[in-house]
């Protein structure tokens, strides 16, 4: 054989052998994405309540796509997604209702929960019906059950997700604060109502982030997305008080979803 076809035999038998490994290094990465398990948990802050164009099939659980799990998950495209998350949903709800989809095989998991088992609603309705003082004391009732009883509930279901899903990267997200203080409002609640109702909205995310940190769950703060975006801001994520339909009431539109909530997730999932 004439020496010249040794180099060229060798430097094509080189990139046979590249070219075949660089095809199932992919192949292997193909099917690692394709394997890819989400599933989505928690209350309306993830259901999307707010958002609108719900899916009728969820009911009274208000599930959209344009809620951050299902607009993260169009956009990743994961193998299996299942959003569980439903309105008004506590603690006890998520433990009963939606853990179901969680198994070993299980890559994501992302959750908001609490807000209903503090009395968030009826927090909102004390507050704007009644005066400054009682709206406080009714604030203070929920921070000292978020202090007392909250830490276990949250445990009771960050135990469940983790025994359900060993291996699964958890992302717990917290909540907006509702008010710009000294924004464009210029009726309704009182200025001191507003500033106790962002600090009880402190004081429930530190309680969350604790609870999720100790069972080594990524918090993710939503505070400083909506930030320039609370209600009074002139340019507001979050429904303020709707009297035609009071469900939507504080919580996020399909902005604050994806301007808010989307970007946040996707940083930390």
């Amino acid at each position: 054989m004439p020496s010249g076809r040794l180099p060229r035999l060798a430097a094509w038998t080189s990139s046979l052998l590249l070219a075949a490994g660089a095809a199932l290094f992919g192949a292997g990465q193909a099917s690692a994405a394709a394997d890819f398990g989400y599933v989505a948990l928690g209350d309306s802050y993830s259901s999307g309540v707010g958002a609108g164009n719900y899916d009728s099939s969820s009911g009274a659980c208000k599930r959209t796509n344009r809620a951050y799990p299902a607009l993260w998950a169009a956009a990743n495209s994961p193998q299996t997604f299942a959003f569980t998350a439903c309105s008004g949903a506590r603690t006890g709800d998520v433990l009963s209702g939606q853990l179901g989809p969680l198994n070993s095989g299980t890559d994501l998991v992302s959750i908001t929960i609490g807000g209903n088992d503090a009395g968030f609603a009826d927090v909102m309705t004390t507050c704007v019906l009644q005066s400054e003082s009682t709206c406080v004391n009714r604030i203070n009732q929920a921070k000292a059950y978020v202090d007392s009883t909250l830490p276990g509930q949250l445990d009771q279901v960050y135990n469940a997700i983790r025994g359900r899903a060993p291996s699964a990267r958890v992302v717990v997200l917290g909540y907006p604060r509702f008010y710009q203080l000294n924004g464009t409002c210029v009726t309704g609640l009182t200025e001191g109502e507003r500033s106790a109702i962002n600090g009880a909205a402190d004081h429930l995310n530190t309680a969350i982030g604790k609870r999720a940190t100790a069972h080594g769950f990524t918090f993710a703060s939503v505070v400083s997305a909506f930030t320039g975006h609370e209600i009074c801001s002139g340019d507001a994520w979050l429904h303020s008080v709707n009297w035609l339909n009071i469900g939507e009431s504080y919580h996020p539109t399909a902005a604050g979803q994806s301007g808010g909530y989307l970007p946040v997730f996707r940083s930390k999932a």
